[in-house]
């Protein structure tokens, strides 16, 4: 009976904390914003390509109502950090610890309401640029009848779930509002293409980094964007593991990442 009860507080104590972390998160305006902004990222670009098909040559894809997808990747890896670092630009991480002194609840909360909220808003962003894309070219193949079709569609959402766990993370090491969005920012767009022309080494490495491994869960061997590589639609990964393993190194990736902000949390003062 004392274990079951014991399981029983702890279980009221998490939900309470999951609570508390989703009243801050849309406390403010960031989350909104970001939201807003992802969700644009994809919707947009789909119409896009859609409507400048013809005048591209490129037949639209599953995968080109996907094309804003790095994009709208950003928008939510900003969003994650920026949930943590403006609790300690405007002190409200302190009272946060004061309650919860093992600090580890809490930021676990934190981390699963901003993954809980990113996996909606791909979900939602994703559905919604393959819908746009087949209102506004109604003669395109873009039929969700193939899993490769099904996942880079339907996969967008946890993988932004994923991506937001390890944008609380960095949020966690970095803690400084600038410096998180500078390194947000930076490595999505620019730093895992620059590391391929590291001589001799460089392709061997980048074939390991996160993003372009994701890549590999989302786009395959390219089945859902008619064999390209491209295009319209992101270039495939050369990353040699399989898509579902690819989805398994980014998770671990991204807990990896969160374990370590914990960390570094529990050693410092707030």
């Amino acid at each position: 009976m004392g274990r079951a009860a014991g399981v029983r507080r702890g279980t009221v104590h998490g939900m309470h904390l999951v609570a508390s972390e989703r009243i801050k998160l849309f406390s403010i305006a960031t989350p909104w914003a970001c939201g807003l902004f992802a969700f644009a990222a994809l919707v947009a670009p789909a119409a896009l390509t859609a409507l400048t098909a013809t005048e591209s040559r490129l037949p639209p894809t599953v995968a080109s109502t996907q094309f804003g997808f790095q994009l709208a990747l950003v928008a939510v890896l900003l969003l994650a950090a920026l949930a943590v670092t403006s609790e300690y630009h405007s002190g409200t991480i302190h009272s946060t610890f004061q309650a919860v002194p093992s600090r580890t609840p809490a930021l676990v909360a934190k981390a699963a309401v901003v993954a809980g909220y990113a996996f909606l808003l791909g979900e939602a962003g994703a559905f919604t640029a393959w819908l746009v894309a087949r209102v506004l070219a109604p003669d395109a193949d873009l039929a969700l009848d193939s899993a490769a079709d099904w996942t880079i569609v339907a996969g967008t959402g946890p993988v932004f779930a994923l991506a937001a766990v390890c944008g609380v993370g960095v949020g966690l090491l970095v803690r400084h509002t600038a410096g998180a969005v500078a390194l947000i920012v930076v490595y999505p767009l620019m730093a895992e293409n620059f590391v391929q022309l590291i001589p001799r080494a460089g392709q061997a490495i980048h074939r390991w980094l996160p993003l372009n491994v994701v890549t590999k869960f989302l786009s395959g061997g390219g089945e859902a964007n008619a064999g390209r590589d491209g295009g319209n639609a992101a270039v495939l990964s050369d990353s040699p593991l399989g898509p579902g393993w690819a989805l398994a190194y980014f998770g671990a990736f991204a807990l990896v990442v969160l374990a370590a902000g914990i960390t570094k949390v529990r050693r410092r003062d707030a």
